[in-house]
């Protein structure tokens, strides 16, 4: 398989010297036997700057390792500004698909150094484990690493180690410099709160523009005006929220839900799922002040009292998602997806599927159960006869020609409808998401009637049946 030659990527410069070099290790590659080993070349940087090893001489060197070995480079597998210590091999956009997707398309992953690689000693052990099981080999340039080897694979697991080791004493280094900032009066680190900017010296002060935001809604919030209308109100004023995207009542509430909006420090504190924001106490168990406040303490406890006020009219959210089939269920006329709100009307509360660009959400069906039903039994009546397929990868362990590497699909021993009778509706869901099937939801108003009238249509892709092949995780969410 020849490599794709689209060979830079974004954002990297390619020398005339480099492209030069580049070109004669193509040329002396296609000189290599047909049935080469072939490698995939992983690139990978933390952070791309002109201090870090270029990306084009990581990848020139494996280019020029592959020669030496008699490899095919069949693939590049590029993957910049990425943390190996937070994102492993294989959740990497671009290793990820050849790790999970073209398994069968290579033979040997090679990289520059074990660090480029992984940092974490459990990411190296799966990895390692994956390769046995595939039949692939790892190979390092600066490093005595060689799965082929007993002593390549023993220097893995050793320089793993040492990764781990170095990796967490620079977490060590930044726990303590947080530790240190959050005593101190200064800013040292951390974005500021929305509602104040930096003076260049280590100092909070309050930015006016944000300050004149949250005075507003302050004074609505005490009026009884929603979250969601001062959110619209300040959409359409195209008022920035200081982190990019638009103002949505969600974002709004921890705003003005921060009690760093009175000059305090605080630390975000997660209570069951709710992000909120904790005061930091000093070792007198005083708040720390860093700031002049934009609201003082009467006028926070005001604000809070009034956003209560609210919040005691609605329904408490589920955290496993109010709506089943999100994703599925999408609005006829607009297209966007159909969730479901829910509003408490003395005592009582009422639910409504309704989508978020027709005017009103449009007209709600107001028994999302009955749609679901709908749903399912036409999901049931297309697919739940049709055997559950599985790919699985066959790899070439006996060296012979017949049992060359690849992916092959056999039946589970069940339908898809057992499957969704045992596993239940939200594997169904996950099921329709992965093979791109939507319901489009058509409501037609009856007149005398306040429910409208629901009819569902199922849009199917062409390739539908391949879609709905099961591909088993290969690796394990390993400490994450």
């Amino acid at each position: 398989m020849n490599e794709d030659l689209g060979a830079c990527a974004t954002g990297v410069h390619w020398r005339e010297t480099d492209l030069a070099l580049l070109e004669e290790l193509r040329r002396d590659e296609r000189t290599l036997p047909v049935d080469a080993p072939r490698a995939l070349i992983s690139v990978r940087l933390s952070t791309l700057t002109a201090d870090t090893t270029s990306p084009v001489r990581q990848e020139l060197e494996l280019r020029s390792l592959a020669r030496e070995r008699g490899l095919r480079v069949v693939g590049v597998a590029r993957d910049l500004n990425v943390s190996a210590t937070r994102v492993p091999p294989w959740r990497r956009r671009e290793l990820g698909r050849w790790l999970n997707d073209r398994v069968p398309d290579f033979d040997v992953i090679l990289f520059w150094k074990m660090d480029r690689f992984v940092r974490r000693v459990t990411d190296l052990s799966t990895m390692i484990d994956w390769c046995a099981a595939h039949g692939k080999n790892l190979i390092s340039k600066h490093d005595v690493i060689d799965l082929s080897t007993p002593l390549g694979k023993a220097a893995a697991e050793l320089v793993g180690a040492l990764s781990a080791i170095e990796t967490r004493s620079t977490s060590a280094r930044v726990a303590s410099l947080w530790d240190y900032a959050r005593t101190q009066s200064d800013w040292l680190v951390g974005k500021p709160p929305y509602g104040y900017t930096t003076d260049g010296g280590g100092k909070l002060v309050i930015e006016p523009r944000a300050g004149r935001v949250l005075r507003w809604c302050h004074r609505a919030a005490v009026r009884g005006v929603s979250a969601r209308r001062m959110a619209t109100v300040l959409v359409r004023g195209r008022i920035p929220t200081g982190g990019g995207g638009q103002w949505t009542a969600t974002t709004l509430l921890r705003r003005l839900r921060n009690p760093a909006l009175m000059g305090l420090r605080v630390v975000e504190d997660k209570d069951g799922g709710v992000r909120r924001s904790r005061v930091v106490r000093d070792k007198d168990g005083l708040p720390v002040r860093v700031a002049d406040p934009i609201f003082t303490e009467t006028e926070w406890e005001t604000l809070q009292t009034a956003l209560d006020r609210r919040s005691r009219s609605q329904p408490r959210r589920n955290p496993a998602g109010a709506t089943a089939f999100l994703g599925v269920l999408v609005c006829a006329d607009c297209g966007t997806n159909m969730t479901v709100q829910r509003t408490a009307v003395r005592s009582r509360t009422y639910a409504y599927l309704r989508c978020r660009s027709c005017r009103s959400g449009g007209l709600g069906a107001p028994d999302p159960d009955a749609v679901y039903r709908m749903l399912h039994s036409q999901v049931m009546a297309a697919w739940g006869a049709h055997p559950v397929r599985v790919r699985e990868y066959v790899s070439d362990r006996g060296g012979s020609r017949r049992s060359t590497p690849r992916w092959a699909v056999s039946t589970s021993g069940e339908t898809f409808g057992d499957r969704w009778e045992r596993a239940g509706r939200q594997v169904m869901a996950d099921d329709l998401r992965r093979a791109g099937v939507t319901c489009r939801v058509s409501r037609t108003k009856i007149p005398g009637t306040r429910a409208p009238a629901i009819e569902l249509q199922l849009s199917v892709p062409a390739d539908v049946e391949e879609r709905l092949i099961i591909r088993r995780a290969a690796f394990p969410e390993v400490g994450r």
